[in-house]
């Protein structure tokens, strides 16, 4: 028997403790794995709707001129289009199971989305106040955004997946 949650949330209003939080993406590069982050986002849930951002001029990668070249027109094209943003259309709980399905929006162009990950059960924090904790995944193919530079090894294949995970591990507290 599921014990599925349509508003898999808990009550009330929840902003995202950005000290203790993380968005990032990871993409598979050649023979490994590239991984970056963004410092500047925002995430919520209040009223069963999870919504969150995150600003492209704030990737964070191991090379500068590299963070440039993401946020160029080749990748995100921050000029035009300095927001990334999610937000849900349902939220599900099935004990620690967590899915949030809506609509994300990269380089100006939006696609339905899943998210799965798990959610923990709202913990009171030493500071007075109350929190909860998100790990979510979701996997998207940057081509449907617009996101299509590529540099072909010497075997022709392409250096870079399209396939992206964006990862999510929020801790969000409880707005009074």
């Amino acid at each position: 028997m599921s014990t599925t949650e349509i508003s898999g949330a808990p009550a009330g209003t929840w902003s995202v403790d950005k000290v203790h939080s993380h968005v990032g993406f990871a993409v598979d590069y050649m023979a490994g794995t590239f991984t970056g982050s963004f410092a500047d986002f925002d995430a919520t849930v209040a009223d069963g709707v999870l919504k969150g951002s995150a600003r492209v001029a704030s990737v964070q990668v191991k090379d500068p001129n590299l963070e440039a070249h993401l946020q160029s027109p080749d990748f995100f094209d921050a000029e035009r289009h300095p927001e990334l943003s999610f937000a849900s259309t349902t939220l599900e709980r099935d004990g620690d199971a967590f899915t949030a399905t809506g609509e994300i929006t990269i380089k100006g162009h939006s696609e339905p989305i899943r998210i799965s990950g798990v959610i923990s059960d709202p913990i009171a924090d030493p500071y007075g106040g109350e929190r909860f904790g998100l790990k979510l995944e979701a996997v998207v193919d940057r081509d449907a955004f617009g996101v299509s530079w590529n540099n072909p090894l010497p075997s022709g294949e392409p250096a870079l997946s399209t396939k992206v995970a964006i990862v999510a591990d929020l801790q969000l507290a409880k707005v009074e």
